[in-house]
């Protein structure tokens, strides 16, 4: 029996009806594969809810923050990305940007932005909220739903979709 595989353009062939993100995202981690479930927070040029949610056990679970598109600052760095990775958090998807690069591709975690940027985010700007469902790059992410990224794109699936080849 071979291992199920998590590779985005099998998944894809195997499930016509999981949705694919627009080709928005750069990767800037230092895993360049990963998928788990889904926990979904709305920010916006604030990463305070990002830090508190970073700073929980992961458990192999996919960060997806919809930071509204802004790239006026980044909403995840070096420090978060390092807090991430430690506390088993298996990825992180940003509708926004990072920075750091160079210190975040070093942490065992995938890390999708749309961009860097040097400029942190301004604490107290703005509220944010969890669990809520979030739409952006043509996809809905609801929490509990599967992400899949890696080198060809990100595929979200309502259920874990492991395939056997």
């Amino acid at each position: 029996m071979t291992a199920p595989t998590t590779a985005t353009t099998d998944l894809s062939d195997a499930h016509p009806e999981a949705q694919v993100c627009a080709p928005v995202f750069s990767s800037y981690g230092g895993r360049r594969a990963f998928h788990g479930p889904v926990q979904t927070i709305k920010v916006f040029e604030d990463n305070a809810l990002v830090r508190t949610m970073l700073e929980t056990p992961g458990a192999g679970r996919v960060l997806v923050v919809d930071g509204g598109g802004s790239q006026r600052c980044a909403l995840v760095g070096g420090n978060l990305a390092k807090i991430g990775a430690s506390n088993g958090w298996a990825g992180i998807l940003v509708h926004g940007c990072i920075r750091d690069s160079r210190e975040i591709a070093g942490y065992d975690l995938g890390v999708l932005a749309l961009g860097t940027h040097p400029r942190k985010s301004e604490k107290g700007l703005h509220s944010g909220a969890s669990g809520r469902e979030v739409t952006f790059a043509g996809v809905t992410f609801r929490p509990g739903a599967w992400v899949y990224a890696d080198e060809d794109g990100v595929v979200v699936a309502d259920r874990a979709i492991h395939v056997r080849v």
